[in-house]
């Protein structure tokens, strides 16, 4: 992100530049971001909605839709919230920009501004693409002073809208129930959305929200944008409402003690802000970002996702060659195609035999594994099954080996006490320092080499930034920790995957505490939760995937009673609430009965049918479980409309409780389908092997009784 002044000048010299450029049309198949760029002026923001043609930009205007600074610096009419806010080389806190010119090459689109007064510049980026409706937007802001300057604030863009009767969906939580959803309405004044973390920014607030235009959000109709921060840092959304109907979004790194120095010829390069609109609800949003991701922004985004059994709920710490060995033959006999062995195989010193020892040394537990990891990648091998293994590599615990020889390593200030996390004796490792980031980096090359044909990586964080302090950066630059930390990680993930593009990286940070777009160029997947209750599974899926498809969401069936809740629920139910996601395993098979695993085997096989499906196609949102009536369904359609595949749900029981006549969404009106259910324990219904319209599933749908709680049918749909 942070740059040298004149390679940036070099790069924009490959651009066609347009001296006195009026009209910016941003367009994607399905939409316009339009704004005015006059130079020697401010950019305005005029239109973001369905796509229109530059001979509409009349209508536009003269219905006067929106006319606002797309963006604005602290100090000229500064009392509405502000984008940008500078001291200058000589302490002037105001800035004034106005526009140099404006250069456009292929689906990208650069506004250029420059201070009335000073050598400052702010670039303004637009990129849209033909394969989703999603717009990137973010600023590259340059030093070309003759003295440091300081960024007090510097966001990634902006995004003003004029609506009365708008509503808000964001989406916030903690450890075990993540992705919790609110709506509400946007009343006057100024909603704020924010993390303080330092390490893991979607623990609580996420950085993502939905803005609907008419009145209640709906899941498949009505006008909605929706904004994604891709920042894996500290953040902060802002909402100004005025006059009840004018909203304007400004999104960015978290200001809060995060003042950032740029030296005379560096420039800043701020995160994206990703942007959709549709008329299709907060579905038509949902999918447009998950064609995003799928299309470039989640690491191997076409790729299907392997069923794995991961060892951690199965046995925790208490792993050894045996052990893995008998769960090996369990997912092998379920069909399963990945074993993962979790926390615990790892230390030498100091074994990892519980969670207050041993990060950072990175080396097997000869007691518990003679052989080393080697030896159990042969074994998942021989049984025709790839080999994955956790790390935890942003972390130490001070009894550590790695602790003792570097202890200017983590982040901390020198003079403080260490306030410590998990195990009572975790820390966080600064990776503003590019030494622990040739660490973190050697940790994955070292387990390849050893390991030529390791296929996947569970990379965990359990620790937020509890100590602020650098002993790396400069006593004048403590305040770029929280950007730095990022920056540093952000170049160790790059490197990595240069060196291994093929292996895959789940994200995990005690559970979903990761979850933003600004990770997944570098992972495949994420932990949705450490809580693998299956109905509270349904609410943190149904949040998380208003953002993320589903491909990326790893959802795994657990023990019964559950480890978290201790909630006793169906086997049935658990599949098919996790094979709504990438299906996986957390627990021993083996404590499967025979009933359980004939059913289990049937279930793995047909979720290798439909996982084209549920992984790439589109996903449609039905009734919520948030409604309140003890239901919710969801589906899912092939990118041709030709196979979809149906999930229904019961969680509340209740004497007079009826099902809801169930209807779909996103089929081909005019085409045949025909239906067959998978694995009903409920009584059989007309619908079975019966074909049916498009249409007449759509608006009429189907009647499919859930009797008691706990109960579940997943129906597939092939066009005839």
């Amino acid at each position: 992100m942070k740059k040298n002044f004149p390679l940036l000048l070099l790069t924009a010299a490959a651009f066609s530049l347009s001296a006195a450029a009026a009209d910016v049309f941003i367009n994607t198949p399905k939409t316009t971001l339009m704004l005015t760029a006059n130079n020697g002026s401010t950019p305005r923001i005029h239109y973001y909605g369905s796509r229109i043609s530059p001979a509409q930009r009349q209508e536009v205007i003269d219905a006067m839709s929106i006319n606002y600074d797309a963006y604005p610096a602290f100090g000229r009419d500064s009392y509405d919230e502000t984008a940008l806010s500078v001291t200058h080389a000589d302490g002037n806190m105001s800035t004034e920009l106005t526009i140099t010119g404006t250069r456009t090459e292929d689906e990208l689109t650069i506004i250029s501004m420059k201070d009335k007064k000073y050598d400052f510049f702010v670039d303004l980026y637009y990129k849209s693409n033909d394969k989703s409706d999603v717009i990137e937007t973010w600023t590259v802001i340059r030093n070309g002073e003759k003295k440091p300057i300081r960024l007090e604030q510097y966001a990634s863009g902006v995004m003003t809208l004029r609506q009365e009767g708008a509503w808000i969906t964001h989406f916030h939580g903690a450890w075990a129930q993540e992705a919790q959803m609110t709506e509400e309405p946007l009343v006057q004044g100024l909603k704020t959305i924010v993390n303080h973390d330092g390490v893991r920014n979607g623990m609580n607030d996420h950085a993502e929200v939905m803005i609907s235009l008419d009145g209640k959000p709906q899941e498949n109709s009505g006008r909605v944008i929706g904004a994604a921060l891709c920042w894996t840092g500290n953040y902060k959304l802002r909402l100004e409402t005025r006059g009840h109907y004018r909203h304007t979004l400004i999104a960015g790194i978290d200001d809060l003690h995060t003042a950032y120095t740029l030296k005379p010829g560096e420039s800043f390069e701020t995160p994206k802000l990703a942007l959709a609109y549709s008329t299709e609800g907060k579905g038509g949003v949902s999918r447009a970002f998950h064609r995003w991701g799928r299309a470039g922004q989640l690491h191997n985004g076409r790729a299907l996702r392997e069923i794995l059994l991961n060892s951690w709920e199965g046995v925790y710490m208490n792993v050894n060659q045996e052990v893995c060995e008998k769960m090996m033959d369990g997912i092998k006999e379920l069909g399963g195609e990945l074993f993962v062995v979790d926390d615990g195989w790892f230390g030498r010193k100091y074994r990892r035999t519980n969670d207050s020892q041993s990060l950072g040394d990175w080396v097997t537990d000869t007691e518990k594994l003679p052989n080393g990891v080697p030896a159990l990648v042969k074994a998942a091998e021989d049984r025709g099954l790839k080999f994955g293994i956790w790390i935890e590599p942003e972390m130490t615990n001070s009894k550590s080996e790695l602790y003792e020889a570097h202890p200017d390593w983590v982040v901390a200030h020198p003079t403080r006490e260490l306030a410590m996390g998990r195990g009572g004796t975790q820390l966080v490792l600064d990776m503003s320092n590019p030494k622990v980031q040739d660490f973190v980096v050697g940790i994955v090359d070292n387990l390849v080499k050893e390991n030529p044909t390791l296929h996947y990586i569970k990379w965990d964080c359990n620790m937020s930034m509890n100590n602020f302090g650098s002993s790396y950066l400069t006593a004048d630059r403590q305040s770029h920790l929280f950007v730095d930390y990022h920056l540093g990680l952000r170049s160790a993930l790059e490197r990595i995957r240069k060196s291994h593009p093929d292996l895959v990286i789940q994200l995990c940070a005690s559970g979903g505490g990761r979850v933003n777009w600004g990770f997944m160029p570098y992972f495949d997947e994420f932990w949705c939760s450490d809580n693998t209750d299956a109905l509270q599974r349904l609410y943190i899926q149904w949040g998380t995937s208003h953002f993320y498809p589903t491909m990326a969401m790893a959802q795994h069936v657990s023990a019964s009673p559950n480890h978290q809740t201790g909630r006793i629920i169906p086997l049935k139910f658990r599949f098919d609430v996790a094979m709504t996601g990438r299906l996986g395993m957390e627990m021993k098979p083996s404590d499967l009965n025979e009933k359980e695993l004939d059913y289990a085997k049937k279930a793995v096989a047909f979720y290798k049918e439909i996982r084209p499906i549920v992984q790439l196609g589109d996903q449609y949102r039905l009734l919520s479980p948030y409604e309140g009536n003890g239901h919710c369904s969801e589906m899912f359609v092939s990118e041709d409309k030709s196979d979809a595949v149906f999930f229904c749900y019961k969680f509340e029981h209740f004497v007079g409780l009826q099902t809801p006549r169930w209807h779909m969404a996103g089929l081909d009106p005019d085409a045949t389908y025909q239906l067959n259910e998978f694995g009903s324990t409920e009584r059989s219904h007309y619908f079975e092997g019966k074909t049916f319209s498009g249409r007449f599933l759509m608006e009429t749908g189907i009647d499919a009784y859930l009797s008691g709680m706990f109960s579940s049918r997943v129906i597939r749909l092939k066009k005839v």
